[in-house]
């Protein structure tokens, strides 16, 4: 059982068309047309959005919410070892200042690309997301920083005034991102006492809309 029961809401954000913090439409705070997808950001390299406006006959997409794959066979790993990516880090090794909740995100999010493929959508679709994050053993806090690192692999890596690439974190190092997209996605992370699957410390769920 773990030792923390406090709840804690982190960050709210999201993609697809960014618009001005105050735009007027027939009199009114900006309104989207009714097939369109608004994302509201602030800056040029934010990590998430301030929110999302849809329109009402958006077709959207509700993933379930998924962690990790048990990836991680070698004999011995403890039960939150078991879902590190072996794909991303070879014989469960993680390199310095990579943290399990990161890589467990890392593969959490491979899951959700996964997902939303057989959709017929991508990362870049994503414009909402809610994330549950455990405590490791022995932790009295989530890792919201393990976590950041992870979301941007494969979130909010570039500028949105350039369109460059930015380097992102990976543990202690940083280079290219493992998948580069703009979205910024409307997001909430919440710290809770148990997820439902025995080590699992991330758990994520998105919503994605369809082009039109």
């Amino acid at each position: 059982m773990k030792n923390t029961t406090k709840v804690v809401l982190a960050v709210v954000v999201t993609t697809a068309v960014a618009v001005p913090a105050t735009a007027v439409a027939g009199g009114r705070l900006f309104e989207p047309r009714p097939t369109e997808a608004h994302s509201f950001v602030t800056g040029d390299t934010p990590s998430i959005a301030d929110g999302v406006a849809l329109g009402k006959n958006v077709a959207w997409y509700k993933s379930s919410g998924l962690g990790p794959s048990a990836l991680n066979r070698a004999p011995g790993v403890s039960a939150e070892e078991r879902y590190v990516p072996t794909d991303v880090f070879p014989g469960g090794e993680l390199p310095e200042g990579v943290t399990l909740t990161e890589a467990q995100g890392i593969n959490a999010l491979m899951r959700i690309g996964e997902n939303l493929e057989r959709a017929g959508l991508s990362y870049d679709d994503v414009v909402s997301m809610r994330v549950f994050l455990q405590n490791p053993d022995g932790e009295d806090a989530m890792d919201f920083a393990g976590w950041n690192r992870a979301y941007r692999q494969f979130f909010a890596n570039t500028n949105l005034a350039t369109g460059e690439t930015l380097d992102v974190q990976l543990g202690s190092a940083s280079g290219e991102p493992m998948v580069v997209n703009a979205a910024r996605p409307s997001r909430f992370a919440l710290e809770i006492e148990n997820l439902p699957v025995d080590g699992w410390l991330v758990e994520v769920e998105v919503d994605a809309v369809y082009d039109r």
